[in-house]
């Protein structure tokens, strides 16, 4: 059995580090509330402009000419692996690696290559993976504006045709302890099927075609914003979690820890009075 000290310095420890992850708990608990209002605000906007063009496109003869639907003969594959800058946060990072690591092995046949949104993600893909780039800064300054470069950046990439199929890969936050992996493709963007009906008979000014152009960039671009902001929450609530089970684990062994400290005092105790009782028999004798 450890000696008194030794168990104190590890009470001591383990005390210390409960009181950090329950600190970092509560820190992740209050930015998660707005983060989660930011995505719940975010995501009727998303649905209703994806509507809107699933409506609009239905109107079309011949939508798949398109340059955003262009299904072409796939030769490389871009993935947007979005993952957190900090770790402490459970399986968050790594079930965006393992994901990466499958698509990547689904196209085996095919080249993937990979652009990063967090520096967790980016330490561990660069190793197996040609990294376009890292956009972990991002995380610095989260606005629509910062996303529509990348956004830009990446209709470049399929446009020029450097890539021929790009997936999105990222936490979709459900609730503060459940976040669900999603792959999700960008471009070309799914036809939509031609059994879509609307009761709604619209007239087009100018035009079904010219208001597509334009409606197609603002979606896309909605469409990476959502998916940063549905992993930035679901990043909080991921540590939310971790943390909460750490600060429990914690106290769990710091109970132990007294229980065997008393244990061993006690037992002490018992042999300094065991010593003091045997010297005086010793005397009498």
């Amino acid at each position: 059995m450890a000696n008194l000290k030794e168990i104190r310095n590890r009470i001591s420890s383990v005390s210390s580090t409960m009181q950090i992850t329950s600190a970092m708990k509560m820190v992740s608990a209050a930015k998660l509330k707005k983060a989660q209002d930011a995505i719940i605000g975010m995501r009727p906007y998303a649905e209703k402009l994806n509507l809107l063009l699933e409506n609009t496109i239905t109107n079309l003869d011949d939508h798949s000419a398109n340059k955003f639907f262009e299904q072409r003969p796939v030769k490389t594959v871009l993935v947007v692996a979005i993952t957190s800058n900090r770790g402490l946060c459970g399986a968050f990072n790594s079930n965006v690696i393992k994901k990466a690591n499958d698509i990547s092995n689904e196209h085996n046949d095919k080249e993937v290559v990979l652009i990063t949104i967090g520096k967790k993600g980016n330490d561990i893909l660069t190793k197996n993976f040609e990294i376009l780039s890292d956009n972990s800064s991002i995380f610095d300054d989260l606005t629509f504006e910062s996303v529509s470069q990348l956004t830009q950046l990446l209709i470049d990439k399929f446009e020029s045709g450097a890539v021929d199929k790009i997936q999105l890969v990222y936490n979709k936050f459900k609730n503060a302890a459940t976040q669900i992996i999603t792959e999700e493709q960008f471009l070309p963007i799914a036809n939509y099927s031609s059994e879509v009906t609307t009761n709604q008979d619209y007239i087009f000014e100018p035009s079904a075609r010219v208001i597509i152009e334009a409606l197609i960039p603002k979606f896309l671009k909605a469409q990476l914003f959502k998916a940063i902001k549905e992993s930035f929450a679901s990043e909080h609530g991921a540590r939310m979690t971790a943390m909460h089970k750490a600060t429990d684990n914690a106290t769990e062994l710091r109970d132990q820890l007294k229980l065997t400290y008393n244990k061993a005092r006690q037992a002490a105790i018992t042999n300094e009075i065991l010593e003091i009782v045997g010297g005086a028999e010793a005397l009498k004798n």
